[in-house]
């Protein structure tokens, strides 16, 4: 197995809680790598913001998934207690993960028909980094 080097590209955020689709830039970090077949870890070194996969055919699966999110974890709790303020950042960020694998074939990501792979911020707007290792099998 070659030894890839790990890729870095940014995203810069527009909105407290969003979700973009980064699929593209880590096919390109795949067809950089020259890696035929193997997978790739697409990461986010944060932790108020996660990365995941999903329907990236219907805009409005995005917007169902962000307000269902500020449902379930609200910006304010009488409980919170991290002086920043965005305790709810940091369990969302927690619920989704800081990183995804997609298995790679013939140098291009394995993924259904209508999944993308989303950079999800929740304590935006700001700058944030998405690293992608590409491993060779």
């Amino acid at each position: 197995m070659a030894n890839h080097p790990v890729r870095t590209f940014q995203v810069r955020t527009h909105a407290t809680s969003e979700m973009l689709d980064v699929t593209e830039q880590i096919e390109r970090a795949v067809i950089e790598s020259g890696v035929a077949n193997g997978y790739a870890i697409a990461f986010v070194a944060h932790t108020t913001a996660a990365i995941t996969i999903n329907e990236n055919a219907d805009p409005d699966v995005k917007h169902d998934m962000l307000k269902k999110l500020d449902t379930l974890v609200p910006r304010r709790e009488d409980y919170y207690r991290h002086a920043e303020g965005n305790s709810d950042s940091h369990v969302k960020a927690s619920m989704f993960g800081q990183s995804v694998t997609v298995l790679v074939e013939r140098g291009r990501l394995l993924l259904g028909q209508w999944q993308g792979v989303y950079l999800c911020e929740f304590d935006g707007p700001r700058p944030r980094s998405v690293l992608v290792k590409v491993v060779e099998t």
